[in-house]
């Protein structure tokens, strides 16, 4: 789910991008964000995911493979974060979350019995569910690929952001926005999903291109803080009180913190009870988030059996279309990382 900023962000701070732009940029992506994403777009025509023959869903290792490989050949260098325990503040969401996905099983079977595909599909992305058994098998094929990823100790996105502060990365990559409140410098959406989307419940298809967005830049056009963004934020919901204040959108937040100048105040004109979970407690999460301080960025040439055996032999994808990706990989590896990893320092001039 994520804060949603989008209303708030002005269309001028919003920069479209190409991907040759980012060339020999590390982007810290949030690995789970673009996970579900694959989970939720690779799909058949009645919304059932790939599949090994043994029944294993495998949509996201078909994305994570051939997408990172289309990214790297553009000269970016990624570097998946991957999400640690949760939060406890992040209970009731999880909870909200996991209701939502049985029920779209439901709707999803209904849809099916009826012989409704689109909204079949449309239910079965909804109910996409990330395994620990594909997370286990997304960082093996990382490792085959070489490509580095980092284990956060909570939220992967305020690991990426730290990462981001620290100089070890240029930007975040997400669709959420909640790195943006965690810190990082930049937040680069789309990464993941750029090319051409069919628009939901329309025969429509859009081009879709990364964008990117600079949280000074944020900050300076909306005359606000970062603390006071996340002031903002927390009124209008994020994953720690997803239903934030009733009555309150995105200009009335704004107006409340500029009036008052922090949530702290805000706070005093407002019903305590409007918060399951202390908006302070909420706001101190966003501002020191438990991160994994200890983490070693570095790419490695592809191992070409290591990925064979995990995608083909283990999982049935085409042996010769996985050996012809390998060897897109290893020319854009040797091309854009090898003999260059003289310091990151290289990556941000």
């Amino acid at each position: 789910m994520g804060v949603n900023l989008r209303e708030l962000i002005p269309e001028s701070v919003r920069k479209t991008i190409e991907l040759p732009a980012l060339r020999g940029k590390v982007i810290a992506i949030d690995a789970y964000n673009a996970l579900y994403q694959f989970l939720t777009a690779i799909r058949q025509p009645d919304g059932t995911p790939l599949m090994d023959s043994k029944g294993r869903i495998t949509s996201h290792l078909s994305g994570l493979f051939y997408r990172t490989i289309n990214i790297m050949e553009y000269g970016l260098k990624p570097v998946y974060v991957f999400d640690g325990k949760p939060p406890e503040i992040k209970a009731v969401e999880i909870a909200r979350r996991k209701k939502v996905k049985e029920e779209a099983v439901k709707k999803y079977e209904e849809a099916l019995a009826r012989g409704d595909l689109e909204a079949a599909k449309r239910y079965a992305q909804m109910s996409s569910k990330l395994t620990e058994d594909m997370v286990i098998d997304a960082k093996k094929l990382l490792d085959a690929m070489g490509v580095p990823w980092v284990q956060a100790k909570a939220e992967g996105e305020a690991q990426a952001a730290y990462m981001s502060r620290e100089g070890d990365a240029w930007a975040t990559a997400s669709q959420d926005y909640d790195s943006l409140l965690f810190g990082a410098p930049r937040l680069i959406r789309n990464l993941t999903i750029t090319g051409k989307r069919k628009l939901p419940k329309k025969d429509v298809y859009i081009e879709i291109k990364p964008e990117i967005i600079e949280l000074e830049a944020l900050l300076k056009a909306l005359g606000i803080t970062r603390e006071q963004l996340i002031d903002i934020a927390i009124l209008l919901g994020t994953d720690y009180n997803p239903e934030g204040v009733k009555g309150i959108g995105p200009k009335r937040a704004m107006m409340l913190i500029k009036t008052y100048g922090s949530l702290e105040r805000v706070l005093k004109i407002l019903p305590r009870t409007e918060f399951p979970i202390d908006p302070l407690k909420i706001k101190e999460y966003f501002l020191k988030p438990p991160v994994n301080k200890d983490y070693k960025i570095e790419w490695n040439e592809p191992d070409e059996k290591s990925i064979i055996d995990l995608l083909c032999k283990e999982h049935d994808f085409s042996e010769t279309r996985v050996r012809n990706a390998i060897e897109r990989l290893k020319k854009a590896y040797r091309e854009h990382i090898k003999g260059k990893q003289l310091g990151l320092e290289l990556w941000f001039s």
